[in-house]
């Protein structure tokens, strides 16, 4: 086949893959490429609209994920069902650390209503989830505390004690 001068030959474009993102993953973990549009490809053909429709989309996508994630953990602590500490907690440092990188490299469409709508939403979310873990935590702490009580208690058959109250001490 020869070319012909001045000639176009066509381009296959290939989608952007966040290789970083796919490194991050926890061992075990199923690792598929993040797809980001191809901003300057979409603008070449007149489609900065989709563009931006399609980077909107991918946040909130983003947003709604981490949403989700603090839903799943909230209502399961809320309920009473037993709890995976550790999964929710990768699970939702994989998704924030997501959510991150997509407004960092997207802090153009922070003025979008639909995203601070999201992202007032989340707050919410999260202001819950925190509110509810600290419940948890408050739990955790007052029955340790019963606990070492009673080991020391049982521990102790008060001969010691008794006489440094007798004492003054």
């Amino acid at each position: 086949m020869q070319v012909q001068e001045g000639a176009v030959a066509p381009v296959m474009e290939q989608p952007v893959v966040d290789t970083e993102a796919m490194t991050e993953a926890a061992p075990g973990d199923a690792l598929l490429p993040v797809h980001l549009p191809n901003v300057g490809s979409e603008m070449a053909h007149g489609g900065a609209d989709t563009a931006r429709s399609d980077e909107v989309r991918g946040l909130l996508a983003a947003i709604r994920r981490l949403e989700s994630i603090i839903e799943e953990e909230t209502v399961a602590l809320a309920t009473g069902k037993k709890v995976d500490f550790d999964d929710f907690s990768a699970r939702k440092s994989r998704s924030m650390l997501e959510f991150v990188r997509l407004m960092r490299a997207r802090m153009h469409l922070g003025g979008e209503a639909e995203i601070t709508e999201e992202i007032q939403r989340l707050r919410q979310k999260l202001e819950r989830n925190r509110s509810i873990l600290e419940m948890h935590y408050d739990a955790v702490r007052e029955v340790a505390t019963i606990i070492v009580r009673a080991v020391r208690e049982a521990e102790s058959d008060g001969t010691y004690s008794g006489r440094a109250v007798q004492d003054g001490k």
